[in-house]
């Protein structure tokens, strides 16, 4: 959610600003603006819409400058415009924002007493003014570490002055912020990839901290003003030059992908040789372990549900999940014999980080499962287990959901191996048919004309329901999620034992409702709840896999089966056509795929 960027250069900076808040498209956004300082002069050019606008305003081409601020917004005060867009300025003071300041309404009050006048409906414009005013007593630093004490909330900030020509002020609480260095100009942004296509060497502010940037130096502060050293990372390169190459919309590269990504995890964490999963810098001994805790939101949320299954199955740990919004403001009984896993495709999702930062300062053990293992909640978890899926950009997450559930399968598994709890014929015949699992993959993407044909319908119903029980309830939550994201249409994830406990009075003649009943312990009983959907009238997909036996049902409206393997890693395979309904779906009402609305990707926000 919002992106920053910023750079000090020898050189103009508005063309690489542009470029690189294409790269932060993703995030998702409403509008884009850039400021420059030129002659003397802070210079704004603001659109509502997408970059692209921006690219095109006219005034955009008059726009020099060798230090530059630019920012890709995401509506939390006031509507989506060009005058809410970001950078906000005064005469002498810019600022882009990430964040929500939670107290901007009394700091309005008190600068409007002061003669500010405001021109947005915004948060961040308090900032500006803010700044402004701090500096008409006190020297620079000393203004903005008074600025930044005032603001209650959260933000990552990049700002510039009108008589400071070389200078980028950057802050963070809450929101990730990171200075990247280059030759002869140095560069700040809320995110690594969009630094990525200018350098591979970053620091990363921690919460409290600011900094000065400028072309040939930078220093960090922490929150009382006080000099600090950071270190520089260097990056992996493993997210350059990534594009839709003949694909029409990143979504659809990244469905396809999921067979090599699939690939690569599995090599990562499995050790050919010994037939084993080679998860060896596990920091805690496994006795010390007597229960989990999941935490994610959304996507991350229903992979830790489904984890939720199988270390119920292979283990004895007592398991729980809890939605990360939840979890940061419940009174909770925190155990030192609880491993909390905190899932995350960003890294960066806001209550995820929040509820990390609890954890840790009450000492707890923490495992990140993450896509990007620079980021906030990577740095700072004791443990870390990336996914290994290079970069997303596609909002409606895909390639990552199936990347998060393989990781916590694959921990699920090597706990239950460490535990002594399955046996170890079992665990070495779980380990082939993982193995096997990118093979299965490919072949089940091969569904394409079936899903096309069925899409029109979700699109025309006015609600449209997926059941499933077990293994394949996280599922079923998970496809209603893609489709409500992608085609903005009302869609409910039930289990299907629960349907006649309220769900069953909202079906109707025509309901589109999507059963996942593979042929597993639930197998016969899903096909039941189905039969009380069919005899109301329900147009009824039927999603199970392949099989000698017949589907022991009638008047089924559509079925598709995907590919066999053991009930563990079938979830895997019924996710695989929920996806790609979801994408048809959008694709024939001609929705914006990559960037649906009011959604983002790192949700930066609470």
């Amino acid at each position: 959610m919002c992106g920053i960027i910023g750079i000090s250069s020898n050189k103009s900076v508005s063309s690489s600003i542009i470029n690189s808040l294409k790269k932060l498209e993703y995030r998702g956004y409403d509008s884009a603006g850039i400021a420059t300082l030129s002659q003397g002069f802070i210079n704004e050019v603001k659109s509502e819409g997408r970059v692209e606008n921006l690219e095109n305003n006219f005034d955009l081409k008059n726009l020099s400058g060798n230090i530059g601020i630019g920012h890709v917004r995401w509506a939390t005060h006031g509507v989506p415009n060009s005058v809410n867009a970001h950078p906000h300025s005064s005469e002498n003071v810019s600022v882009v924002h990430n964040g929500i300041i939670e107290n901007s309404t009394l700091l309005k009050k008190y600068l409007l007493s002061k003669g500010h006048k405001f021109k947005s409906q915004t948060d961040t414009e308090v900032i500006v003014h803010l700044i402004t005013e701090n500096l008409k007593t006190s020297e620079l630093k000393d203004a903005i570490t008074k600025t930044l004490k005032q603001l209650h909330g959260s933000f990552a900030l990049g700002i510039i002055f009108k008589d400071m020509p070389d200078l980028i002020i950057g802050a963070r609480r809450g929101s990730p912020l990171a200075v990247g260095y280059g030759p002869s100009e140095n560069y700040l942004g809320s995110d690594s990839y969009a630094l990525k296509s200018m350098t591979n060497k970053i620091t990363y502010l921690d919460d409290g901290e600011f900094c000065f940037v400028k072309k040939d130096e930078v220093h960090f502060f922490n929150e009382e003003g006080t000099k600090i050293n950071k270190k520089v990372l260097e990056l992996s390169s493993d997210q350059q030059n990534y594009d839709k190459g003949d694909y029409k919309h990143f979504m659809a590269k990244e469905i396809e992908e999921q067979p090599q990504t699939l690939k690569t995890g599995i090599k990562e964490y499995l050790d050919n040789m010994n037939n084993d999963i080679n998860i060896y810098n596990f920091p805690w001994k496994i006795d010390e372990i007597k229960s989990v805790m999941l935490i994610g939101c959304g996507t991350a949320y229903h992979s830790c549900l489904m984890a939720k299954y199988w270390f119920e199955e292979l283990t004895t740990l007592d398991v729980n999940i809890d939605i990360a919004s939840e979890f940061r403001y419940r009174k909770n009984r925190f155990k030192n014999d609880t491993l909390y896993i905190f899932v995350s495709q960003s890294g960066e999702t806001a209550d995820t980080y929040a509820a990390l930062d609890l954890c840790n300062k009450n000492k707890m053990k923490t495992c990140a499962v993450v896509n990007v293992i620079e980021s906030s909640i990577a740095r700072d978890s004791n443990f870390v287990l990336p996914i290994h899926c290079g970069p997303e950009i596609g909002v409606a997450s895909t390639k990552a959901f199936l990347g998060q559930i393989l990781v916590l399968y694959i921990l699920s598994l090597k706990l239950s191996s460490l535990r002594n709890e399955i046996d170890n014929k079992d665990y070495k015949e779980k380990i082939k048919d993982l193995k096997n699992l990118p093979n299965l993959i490919e072949q089940t993407l091969l569904i394409d004309n079936d899903v096309q044909a069925i899409a029109s319908t979700f699109n025309e119903a006015k609600g449209s329901m997926f059941l499933g029980r077990g293994f394949s309830y996280p599922i079923a939550l998970e496809g209603a999620l893609k489709l409500k994201e992608l085609s903005y249409v009302h869609a409910e994830g039930y289990p299907a034992g629960e349907m006649k406990h309220g769900p069953l009075a909202l079906i109707e003649e025509g309901m589109p409702v999507v059963v996942l009943a593979p042929r597993d312990n639930y197998y016969k009983k899903t096909i039941s709840n189905m039969q009380e959907v069919v005899a109301r009238g329900a147009k009824v997909l039927l999603i199970t896999n392949k099989s000698k036996d017949e589907i022991i049902s009638e008047n089924i409206w559509e079925s598709i089966e995907v590919e066999t393997t053991n009930d563990d890693l079938l979830p895997f395979l019924l996710t695989i056509p929920l996806q790609k309904l979801a994408y048809y779906s959008a694709l024939k009402k001609g929705y914006d795929i990559d960037k649906p609305r009011n959604l983002a990707k790192s949700v930066t926000v609470e």
